[in-house]
């Protein structure tokens, strides 16, 4: 294969990445607190056609990284509804370790343990779970979780170096991938309240257009150096 077939298909391979992520950002318009994703390329050189083929540069898949721009906070009037306004995400306790995310649709389960839509318990600042006892839950502006008149915690609300960085695992859900989290000493918590998502549905089909037409054109490309260029040389070389 020549050189000019590997950059026309490692171009196409980094288009298809590009195309599922655009295909979870566009599935996951209406998830609460979920963060879109960038892509991004690199380039992969090859040293053996370096110094004789300065064009034979390879595209690849750089990785994604999050999209940590806040989304929109709407109105639920619900008191377990939780949004960050600012910097930071809500720790969550899972079977795999400490998880953080922007959702904030909380409940209390059987024993009045504050947990996500999928049971997983949310952490307060001193690493526990947080437990309600009787009375009316809501939530103070700084975190702070009462249950009537008695407080039962303060919600761990964290931030990172880098984070974009931040791997997603599950919808909302992200992995620190070796950052360190750092409390965040002031959290703004807007109670009956949720954060959209950030992804823009209008960005994202215009996105996907222009990396559809992008792979449509090295298709063609491809098809072109594979079936009419070698073509027509191993004819004409068939001949001599």
């Amino acid at each position: 294969m020549s050189g000019s077939q590997y950059i026309a298909l490692s171009g196409l391979r980094a288009r298809v990445d590009e195309l599922d992520r655009l295909a979870s950002d566009i599935a996951n318009v209406g998830t609460t607190g979920y963060k879109g994703g960038r892509d991004t390329g690199a380039v992969a050189e090859r040293p053996a056609f370096s110094d004789t083929l300065q064009t034979a540069i390879d595209t690849t898949y750089g990785g994604s990284r999050l999209d940590s721009r806040s989304g929109a906070i709407a109105a639920t009037g619900r008191p377990l509804d939780l949004a960050i306004d600012g910097a930071g995400f809500f720790t969550v306790s899972t079977p795999a370790g400490p998880r953080y995310t922007r959702d904030g649709h909380f409940a209390l389960d059987a024993n009045r343990q504050l947990v996500t839509e999928d049971d997983m318990p949310v952490l307060g600042t001193d690493g526990k779970p947080i437990t309600l006892g009787p009375g009316d839950a809501h939530v103070d502006e700084d975190g702070t979780v009462w249950a009537g008149t008695m407080q039962a915690g303060r919600l761990s609300i964290v931030n990172f170096a880098d984070p974009g960085a931040l791997t997603r695992e599950d919808g909302s859900r992200l992995a620190a991938d070796g950052q360190t989290a750092t409390p965040v000493t002031a959290p703004t918590i807007r109670s009956g309240s949720l954060e959209q998502s950030n992804v823009s549905v209008a960005d994202r089909l215009a996105e996907l257009t222009s990396v559809s037409r992008g792979f449509e054109a090295l298709q063609k490309a491809m098809s072109v150096l594979m079936n009419d260029v070698d073509g027509k040389a191993i004819d004409r070389l068939g001949r001599t």
